[in-house]
């Protein structure tokens, strides 16, 4: 008996957002690459986040690593939007005196 030979598609797809995700379900690239970089097996990635099929995260890090630089450009494009959002946020929004606000507003519906 012969062995098929098959090219497996790599199960990423990238959102109306532009933010790359795993084989129709909600976890992100980032995620899964940054688990791998951390440490975490294949299996162990599996546990937490039990929406991936094993074989969809063993494909999507090989993909990560033949294409390393990629991806890491990506993911550093991400971060960059994140502190924007973040620093947009802090300006809208101070977190400076948040806990005493919290506190002062508790105290008078109490």
């Amino acid at each position: 008996m012969a062995l098929a030979i098959a090219l497996e598609p790599t199960p990423i797809e990238i959102d109306a957002h532009g933010i790359v995700r795993v084989a129709k379900t909600r976890v992100t690239l980032d995620t899964v690459v940054s688990a791998f970089l951390e440490g975490c097996t294949p299996e162990e990635i599996g546990e937490q986040y039990p929406t991936l099929e094993l074989s969809d995260i063993y494909l999507v890090i090989g993909y990560y690593l033949r294409h390393r630089e990629e991806v890491h450009s990506y993911l550093a494009e991400r971060e960059s939007q994140a502190m924007m959002i973040q620093q947009e946020a802090e300006q809208r929004f101070s977190p400076i005196g948040l806990r005493e606000r919290l506190l002062n507003r508790r105290s008078k519906s109490v």
